[in-house]
C-alpha cells in the first residue's frame, strides 16, 4: 500500500467513526478490542493455571498476594496509555497535527521516568510490600521472589501496554489484537517451558510474563517506527511538552487512581483473609478474583473501543453522538457478559477447578463465589463511565469514582464486616459496595449528558485538552 492509499485508508477510518452507523462502529471496533483484552486478561489466568497446577497451593497463595503489586506497572502503563490515547483521539477529531506529532516523544519520556521510579522503590521495599499485602511464611517468600522478577521487566510492562492503548485510540483494534495475541502466545510458551518442563516454579512464571511484555514492546516499536500510524510518530523522540505531557497525566490519572485504589482494596482484603482465614482461603480468593477480572475483559475491550469513538466525536463537536455511543456500548457490554456470567454461576466447580485442580469445594465456597460474581453484568456502567469522562476532557469525575470506591467504601467495610461475618464478609461487602457505586455512577453520567446537550454542537477548534 503506497502513501496515498494509506492516507486514504486512515481518513476513511476517521470518517467511519465520525459518521458511520454507531451500532456498526461498535461491532467493527469492539470485536478485535474484546479479543485483545481477553488475550491480555489470559496473562493473569496463565499464572494461576501454571502455578496452581505445577507448583502448588502455597505458591498460588504467594503469587495471589503479590499479584496486585505486580499490577502497579500495569497501572503506570494505563496512566500513560489512557492519557495519551485520550489526547490523541481528541487531536485526531480536531485535526491538530502538532499535538499528534509530539505525542510519542512525551510517551517515551513518561515511560522511562515511571519505570525507573517504580523499579528503584519496588526493589528496595519488595518484601515489606509483600508483608503489607498479608503475605506470611512460605507464601511470603514465594510471593516476594515472583514480585521482584516482575519489577525487573517494569519498562516493558509499562511501555508495551501504553503503546497498545495508543494503537487502540487510533481506532485500529485489529492491529492491537494481533499484537496481544502474539504476546500471549510467547508468554504461554515460556510459562510451559519454565514452569511445566524446567520446574522453575514462581520464578519461571514471572520471567515468562516479562518475556511476553517484552514482545508487546517490540511489536509497538515496529508499529510506530513504520508507516502504519494514522498520526506522524517519531519513535526515537524523547521530549517533554508541558501542555501535552500534562494533559496525558491529567486524563490518564483516573486510570492510575483506580488501579492504585484497587491495590489499597487488595491490602485490606488480603490482610482480612490472613487474619480471619487460612492459606487455602487466600488461594481461593486469588482464584475467584482472577476469574472475576477475566470475565470483565469483554467490558474492558468495549471500553477501549469506546475511547476513540467518544474522543474523536467529542473533538469534532458531535456531542449527541457521544451520548448515543455511551448508551450503545454500555448495553452491548452488559449483554456480552451474560453468557459467561450465567455459565460461571450455574457451574462454578469446573471454572474454579481450572486453577485449583483436584480440590473439593464446599457449599460455603460456592456461595462466596456466587455472591462476589453477582454484580458483574451491571459493572459495564461504571467502566464505560471511566472511559467517557477522560475522553471528553474531564478526568476528575472518573478519578472520584475510583477513590470513593476504595477509600470511602472498601476500607471501612473490610475492616468491620469480616469481624462480624468472617471470610464471607469479604465477598458480601464487595457486592454491596459495587451495587452502591453503580447507582452513583449512573447519576453522574446522566448529569454530564445534560451538560453536553446544553453545549450543543459547537466544534472544538482548539483540538487540545484544556
Amino acid at each position: 500500500m503506497n502513501t496515498g492509499e494509506e492516507q486514504l485508508h486512515k481518513e476513511k477510518q476517521k470518517q467511519f467513526i465520525l459518521n458511520g452507523n454507531l451500532w456498526k462502529v461498535m461491532v467493527d471496533l469492539s470485536w478485535p478490542a474484546i479479543v485483545a483484552m481477553v488475550l491480555y486478561g489470559m496473562n493473569a489466568m496463565l499464572d494461576g493455571f501454571f502455578v496452581g497446577r505445577y507448583v502448588g497451593e502455597t505458591a498460588l497463595a504467594g503469587v495471589s498476594v503479590v499479584y496486585p503489586l505486580s499490577q502497579i506497572s500495569v497501572a503506570l502503563g494505563s496512566l500513560i496509555g489512557v492519557g495519551a490515547g485520550s489526547v490523541l483521539s481528541i487531536a485526531i477529531g480536531a485535526r491538530n497535527k502538532q499535538v499528534q506529532e509530539r505525542l510519542l516523544g512525551n510517551v517515551n519520556f513518561l515511560s522511562v521516568i515511571a519505570a525507573l521510579v517504580y523499579m528503584v522503590l519496588g526493589l528496595l521495599f519488595s518484601r515489606e510490600l509483600a508483608e503489607l499485602m498479608g503475605g506470611r511464611e512460605e507464601a511470603l517468600l514465594l510471593g516476594d521472589r515472583y514480585f521482584r522478577i516482575t519489577i525487573l521487566g517494569a519498562f516493558f510492562w509499562i511501555y508495551g501496554l501504553a503503546g497498545n492503548m495508543i494503537v487502540r485510540a487510533e481506532g485500529k483494534m485489529k492491529t492491537a489484537a494481533w499484537m496481544m495475541g502474539v504476546g500471549l502466545a510467547v508468554d504461554a510458551a515460556f510459562k510451559y517451558l519454565f514452569v511445566g518442563l524446567l520446574d522453575w516454579g514462581v520464578e519461571g512464571a514471572a520471567w515468562a510474563t516479562n518475556i511476553g511484555m517484552l514482545t508487546y514492546t517490540l511489536l509497538g516499536w515496529m508499529y510506530f517506527g513504520g508507516n502504519s500510524p494514522s498520526f506522524r510518530s517519531k519513535l526515537a523522540s524523547v521530549r517533554w511538552d508541558r501542555e501535552i505531557g500534562g494533559s496525558v497525566l491529567r486524563l490518564g490519572m483516573s486510570s492510575l487512581i483506580m488501579s492504585v485504589m484497587s491495590l489499597v482494596q487488595a491490602v485490606f482484603v488480603f490482610n482480612a483473609l490472613s487474619k480471619h482465614g487460612t492459606t487455602a482461603d487466600v488461594a481461593f480468593y486469588g482464584v475467584v478474583y482472577r476469574i472475576f477480572t477475566f470475565l470483565l475483559t469483554p467490558i474492558f475491550g468495549l471500553m477501549r473501543a469506546l475511547q476513540p469513538v467518544i474522543g474523536i466525536n467529542y473533538g469534532a463537536g458531535q456531542y449527541e453522538r457521544v451520548i448515543r455511543a455511551y448508551h450503545i456500548f454500555a448495553a452491548a457490554s452488559t449483554l456480552l457478559t451474560l453468557p459467561f456470567w450465567i455459565l460461571s454461576m450455574l457451574a462454578p466447580a469446573p471454572v474454579l477447578g481450572m486453577m485449583l485442580k483436584d480440590q473439593v469445594f464446599t457449599g460455603e465456597q460456592f456461595a462466596q463465589f456466587r455472591i462476589y460474581m453477582a454484580i458483574l453484568p451491571v459493572l459495564s456502567f461504571i467502566f464505560m463511565a471511566m472511559t467517557l469522562f477522560p475522553s471528553i476532557d474531564k478526568g476528575k469525575p472518573a478519578a472520584l469514582i475510583g477513590i470513593a470506591r476504595q477509600l470511602v467504601f472498601y476500607v471501612p467495610v473490610m475492616l468491620l464486616l469480616p469481624q462480624v461475618m468472617g471470610v464471607s464478609g469479604i465477598y458480601a461487602g464487595s457486592f454491596a459496595i459495587d451495587a452502591v457505586i453503580v447507582l452513583w455512577t449512573v447519576l453522574m453520567v446522566r448529569r454530564e449528558f445534560r451538560q453536553l446537550r446544553l453545549m450543543g454542537a459547537v466544534p472544538n477548534t482548539q483540538g487540545m485538552p484544556g
